[in-house]
């Protein structure tokens, strides 16, 4: 085990605790805006799709039940706009970090092997090429800077955590072609796809960007961001089924399988528009507040178009950011969490309470 740890960084959340205990030293209490958790009631037609499940006495399948997978594909093509979806191109998974953490073993990926993901990004990319032994290395622009000689997995993130960056349709549509010239796997984390404020992501699967063939492609998605379901750990791939069939074999040995009664909820949370778009009003509401606390208060927020996260900066140390706003009651994370291009920026969520948002911006002034 100690090997096996001696790959991986430092928690990087850990180096936070003395500046959350500043924060909650604040006469109101802390305002914690530094992890997207979300902190709204769970839907109601959600709950109770869960407690009807309730009863579920014998295994589930890694496959997911026919329903569930009807309503992935069902979602699928309303929202993302995905073409002829079947089940063999869906692939349930037990929340999406799991995957992203594991994904290059369970792709076969190891030593001589490159896993590359953006300059700024989710840590937990790197962390799974880490614990599969490959090499891994940041970008900026993919076509241009990665040698494809060695790379077998292309990490993608549009809407990005931490930046809100959403990737325009044609730059989606270039990558898709260079990476299937060179034979490399592109994988797109849109967990985030919902949520877009100033710009409409778009899917990797959408026709205008994959030519309608999912060769070569898989998409990330998760229920815990739109539907308020990130302790049920319900997440899905969809995508290319020469990629998602052998992993469904591989993830049967393992017993990778997400609950039934976790199951149903799934079900009727894709099944359902109106529990989304009322979350959207929430967000977007504090969203705004936020943002201009911030502006007023001397922050230049950049990129931040979609995602629960502002991307701030005063053109300082991210940590120097950190402390001050934890002197304040005000609890974000540090940029350079997400690779040393954000280092003098913090990331703010805006997934707490109306309350807590309120007291922010009341101490922002």
């Amino acid at each position: 085990m100690s090997e096996l740890l001696s790959r991986l960084p430092d928690f990087p959340w850990d180096k936070l605790e003395p500046y959350k205990a500043t924060a909650a030293g604040h006469p109101d209490g802390v305002v914690d805006l530094s992890v997207g958790t979300p902190v709204d009631p769970v839907p109601d037609l959600v709950r109770k799709a869960l407690a009807a499940a309730a009863d579920s006495p014998g295994y589930p399948t890694v496959w997911g039940t026919p329903e569930l997978r009807d309503a992935i594909t069902g979602w699928a093509g309303r929202r993302l706009g995905a073409r002829d979806l079947t089940h063999r191109n869906v692939l349930p998974v037990v929340g999406s970090k799991e995957l992203v953490a594991w994904l290059p073993i369970q792709l076969g990926l190891g030593p001589g092997d490159t896993v590359a993901f953006p300059r700024l990004a989710y840590p937990t990319y790197e962390v799974g090429a880490r614990l599969a032994r490959a090499d891994f290395v940041a970008y900026d622009d993919p076509t241009a800077e990665l040698d494809p000689g060695a790379l077998k997995l292309l990490w993608l993130n549009s809407p990005s955590n931490p930046t809100g960056r959403v990737l325009p349709k044609e730059e989606l549509r270039r990558i898709v072609a260079w990476a299937r010239e060179h034979g490399v796997l592109v994988v797109s984390d849109e967990c985030y796809l919902e949520l877009g404020w100033e710009a409409d992501p778009v899917s990797v699967l959408h026709p205008d960007v994959c030519g309608g063939s999912y060769d070569g492609l898989v998409a990330v998605h998760s229920l815990s961001k739109r539907s308020n379901l990130a302790g049920y750990r319900a997440a899905f791939l969809l995508g290319d089924s020469e990629v998602l069939m052998p992993m469904l074999q591989l993830r049967k040995h393992g017993g990778m399988m997400t609950s039934m009664p976790t199951q149903a909820a799934a079900v009727a949370a894709l099944g359902d528009d109106a529990h989304v778009a009322e979350q959207r009003e929430r967000y977007a509401a504090r969203r705004e507040l936020l943002r201009g606390a911030l502006e007023r208060h001397g922050f230049r927020i950049e990129h931040s178009e979609a995602s629960l996260y502002l991307w701030a900066t005063r053109d300082e140390s991210c940590w120097d950011t950190v402390a001050y706003l934890a002197s304040l009651g005000i609890l974000v994370a540090p940029g350079d969490f997400y690779g040393p291009a954000g280092a003098r920026h913090v990331r703010v969520a805006f997934t707490a309470t109306d309350e807590r948002v309120a007291a922010a911006v009341a101490r922002l002034g």
